[in-house]
């Protein structure tokens, strides 16, 4: 069955990606993959944001970015307890990976770090594109790095980042269409 193919091919390049790490990296992995380890560059890009634009421009922006995660993390736990997949730490393969999360969790389809990750990325990386177009890049980065942290850690399968990605690229392109609508009512 084509399914059962695909969580073959999942499992494999899970095991694959997660035996990449080694005990003398788990530290710096678990510290990226803890939420508050991007708080510093949100504070600096809402920084930016104020000194390239405006307070109101900073309010928008802050305000879509909360409805974003918020909505995605909602959107994520309800994913996780209608399609119950396992999270690859709850498996027996287990054995031949690294687990070095604090703990696992049920479920993990779809990721919410790789989600939300990606969805700030496009929709920061919009705002700021006409001051600076480049920044997609070094956000995309960051999120590929948040998210290659979950699979290192043992918490998800490269399906539930990938998936993840795509709802989170959906998101930010939404959050992204609401800020131009607030900017055209709020900030002339």
């Amino acid at each position: 069955m084509l399914l059962d193919q695909f969580i073959e091919w999942d499992t494999q390049l899970f095991l694959y990606l997660n035996n990449l790490g080694s005990r003398e990296w788990d530290w710096f992995w678990i510290i990226i993959t803890e939420k508050w380890t991007s708080i510093p560059l949100y504070l600096f890009l809402l920084f930016v944001i104020y000194k390239k634009y405006n307070l109101k421009s900073l309010g928008i922006t802050l305000l879509i970015a909360l409805i974003l995660v918020a909505l995605n993390d909602q959107l994520a736990g309800f994913f996780k307890y209608f399609f119950e997949r396992p999270r690859p730490c709850n498996e027996d393969f287990m054995e031949f990976a690294r687990f070095s999360a604090k703990r696992c969790g049920n479920f993990g389809f779809y990721s919410a770090h790789a989600s939300s990750s990606m969805a700030i990325a496009i929709f920061i990386s919009r705002v700021l594109k006409p001051v600076y177009p480049k920044i997609i890049y070094w956000l995309l980065l960051w999120s590929f790095v948040i998210t290659y942290s979950r699979i290192y850690i043992g918490v998800h399968y490269p399906g539930d980042i990938l998936v993840g990605f795509t709802m989170g690229f959906m998101f930010g392109n939404f959050g992204f269409y609401l800020y131009q609508k607030f900017q055209k009512k709020y900030n002339q």
